[in-house]
């Protein structure tokens, strides 16, 4: 690998959403590995005025480490297709839709990839549960917002306009989403094949932004416990999913197996994260991956140019 031929790279962190405080932290890391592998990265805050930075910076591609709106969500995909440069991971259709968590289910579903009930809610919008199909407990969920933020677990009818409030905080549109008992798991891809799943154990209530950022009690288990025909299953399940929404370069996708045992794709990441507490990393530690081979790999999905 001649670490010249990417070029000056701009690594697009931070930006104005409200993952911000995860994507300093994920871009930190992936500036690290760069460096270390001998490519000339540089760490670019990406505020409103990012596009005119990165003409006037001479700067190559674009390694994508914005987490959420602006960033996730096709917006930063569309400019940087807008000012011809190349970026890691999937395209602006892409990240639109796995942004989109009401989208993708209509999408999985009309395939036959089970995924959780729900229904939408606009803001300010009332709901009567014995018109719902089913039943509490319930989890509700911005329908466009990432790392868990706005999300509850609610269990009966007097806690549930509370979680709404919440949920609309971050989204003028929400899920209430029927919740599934059972075991998490999340298959991290690259390069259109899949990694080692992960089974993730928390002692919270659920897999909440706590578990996944701040608390050390989250066990994560790699490999995943399975059997490997019930992880490829998992995995193949993973892929489709991954690959129906159109995704390219690198992703995760998590699913919840029920007590039943039938696995539920809960969602898709474009732009997973790269922190300390990441499970791309993670599942590319156990395929003997390091953290630089990692980067660069996904730096890679940036040599097909700019999509057409």
């Amino acid at each position: 690998m001649n670490p010249l031929r990417y070029g000056k790279v701009a690594v697009l962190m931070g930006g104005i959403s409200t993952e911000r405080e995860i994507s300093l932290l994920s871009g930190a890391v992936v500036i690290n590995a760069l460096q270390a592998a001998g490519i000339d990265a540089h760490a670019v805050d990406a505020d409103r005025d990012v596009l005119n930075r990165l003409r006037e910076g001479n700067f190559t591609r674009a390694f994508v480490m914005l987490h959420g709106r602006w960033g996730e969500d096709g917006v930063i995909q569309g400019g940087l297709e807008l000012i011809g440069m190349p970026y890691t991971g999937s395209g602006v259709l892409a990240s639109a839709l796995g942004m989109n968590k009401s989208q993708c289910k209509r999408i999985w579903s009309s395939i036959g990839i089970l995924t959780p009930e729900y229904i939408e809610i606009s803001n300010g919008d009332s709901i009567d549960m014995e018109s719902v199909a089913f039943d509490f407990p319930v989890v509700v969920k911005p329908t466009s917002e990432g790392s868990s933020l706005g999300m509850s677990l609610v269990t009966e009818m007097t806690e549930l306009q509370a979680a709404m409030n919440k949920a609309w905080q971050h989204d003028s549109q929400i899920l209430i989403e029927r919740y599934i008992a059972g075991k998490e798991y999340t298959i991290s891809i690259l390069n259109d094949e899949p990694l080692p799943t992960i089974c993730v154990e928390t002692p919270r209530t659920f897999y909440d932004y706590e578990a996944k950022y701040k608390q050390d009690s989250t066990v994560y288990h790699c490999p995943c416990g399975l059997p490997d025909d019930a992880e490829h299953i998992l995995q193949n399940i993973a892929l489709r999913a991954y690959r129906i929404i159109g995704c390219r370069g690198w992703g995760r996708v998590d699913i919840i197996v029920s007590e039943e045992g039938a696995p539920y794709v809960l969602e898709v990441n474009t732009v997973p994260g790269m922190t300390d507490h990441s499970l791309v990393p993670m599942a590319a530690r156990v395929s003997g991956l390091s953290m630089q081979g990692l980067v660069v790999s996904v730096l890679e999905s940036s040599m097909t140019g700019v999509p057409s």
